[in-house]
């Protein structure tokens, strides 16, 4: 199963952080304690490709909003 892990990094100009926490769970995020922001669970494994789109998608959803992403994706 594959969990994709999200590590944010905002602008003090840019969104609050209640924003930008809607537009994840909007992705079907979840808030996460563990040394990331937030985590999706796919709930089966994923491809690459897959992988990349979705990446796409959060880009998409966090433009304009001044704040910088890193995400990791992993299988448990």
């Amino acid at each position: 199963m594959t969990k994709s892990f999200l590590l944010l990094q905002l602008d003090s100009e840019g969104a609050p952080y209640s924003e930008i926490a809607d537009c994840l769970e909007d992705l079907g995020f979840r808030e996460e304690t563990e040394g990331y922001d937030f985590v999706y669970d796919w709930a089966r494994d994923v491809s690459v490709q897959e992988s990349l789109e979705f990446a796409d998608r959060i880009q998409l959803a966090l433009k304009g909003k001044k704040v910088c992403f890193r995400v990791e994706s992993s299988e448990e």
